[in-house]
């Protein structure tokens, strides 16, 4: 007779290597049934983007086969993403968990095609993502998803609906205007239109935000950081040599306002001939790694398009990126709830 406690010390083993302890202290052995030699139990993630799971599922096995009387292990898996614990501000994205901004120092290094991504990456992994493009002057998602100005409607309570667009819903300057016409605003006018996006759209309970920022260290940001509760923030470059001072700028701006930056992607890194797969260093490679390591930040690279070409390398690449993106915010979200390790948060 197999006894649940032995099927809890065997799963004692497996130790989640971004919180720091095993599975069961950290409570995600759920619904352990034992019926003669036959064991099934579900193993709670704290993300559907796990970069671990497919681990997870051969060791859970391996360690519960091991049993003397096992003669069947079923694991099925569940999650529950957690959000950083800390206070709401009032209604504005009151129902996300985690809220990150995708940022850069200067225009052109595919910060909107990264945000982009990420979020359809995310959202095929099996959570529930928005995308906010708080670009004002020049919005770049639209195109992006290939939506050209969709009709805007509200609910009973005059929140816009965002448009759902690959299963994420959207918000976007570029629904609003004439796609040829040059927005021309102050300062006052952006941080009005970016608190109406944040507090005056019917985004529902999501995972996941992320907000496409405009590039540098303007109006925009300054509106998000006070306005938004930033779980963290990603900073997109390329690899060239200015890329450590660009990486240095947007970094130094987020600490000043208390925002952990969760890692700094290198793009258009490389580029890999679809006939030869030979990779060409197009500007170099490992700018943002160096500005990575100088700065005690994760860093990682990758140029991918998750759907149209969702096999690809690049793809692939992506997927792994948002694992990890997912990861260190579960890392975060457990350390404030005092259920983590107190690990430094790198990539891998």
């Amino acid at each position: 007779m197999v006894a649940e406690s032995q099927v809890l010390d065997a799963l004692r083993t497996i130790i989640d290597p971004d919180l720091g302890k095993d599975i069961v202290t950290l409570g995600f052995v759920k619904d352990l049934k034992i019926d003669g030699g036959k064991v099934a139990f579900t193993i709670e993630l704290t993300t559907p983007a796990c970069p671990v799971k497919a681990e997870f599922q051969r060791m859970a096995e391996a360690a519960v086969r091991a049993i003397p009387g096992v003669t069947n292990v079923a694991v099925a898996f569940t999650s529950n993403v957690r959000g950083k614990a800390g206070p709401q501000r009032g209604d504005v994205l009151a129902g996300v968990k985690n809220i990150v901004a995708i940022a850069s120092g200067k225009g052109g290094v595919g910060k909107s095609t990264v945000a982009a991504n990420l979020a359809l990456a995310l959202h095929q992994s099996g959570a529930t993502v928005g995308l906010l493009d708080a670009d004002i002057y020049g919005p770049s998602i639209p195109t992006m998803f290939g939506v050209a100005k969709p009709p805007m409607t509200v609910n009973a309570e005059n929140k816009i609906r965002p448009w759902i667009e690959h299963g994420i819903p959207i918000m976007s300057m570029g629904f609003l205007v004439d796609d040829t016409a040059p927005v021309i605003w102050r300062g006052p006018m952006v941080h009005s239109i970016l608190t109406q996006f944040l507090s005056q759209v019917e985004w529902g309970s999501l995972d996941y935000v992320l907000i496409d920022l405009p590039p540098g260290t303007g109006d925009a940001q300054l509106t998000l950081t006070q306005v938004a509760p930033l779980t963290g923030a990603v900073i997109v470059t390329t690899p060239q040599d200015v890329a450590f001072n660009i990486a240095s700028k947007g970094l130094k701006m987020f600490e000043q306002v208390n925002v952990p930056v969760l890692g700094i992607i290198e793009n258009m890194s490389y580029f890999t001939c679809p006939h030869c797969q030979e990779r060409s260093d197009i500007f170099r490679h490992g700018g943002a790694r160096n500005a990575a390591e100088a700065m005690g930040v994760p860093g990682d690279a990758g140029v991918p398009t998750v759907i149209a070409h969702p096999q690809s390398a690049a793809a692939t690449a992506y997927r792994e990126i948002a694992g990890q993106l997912a990861a260190r915010l579960s890392t975060m979200a457990m350390q404030s709830e005092g259920k983590a390790a107190n690990l430094s948060l790198d990539w891998k």
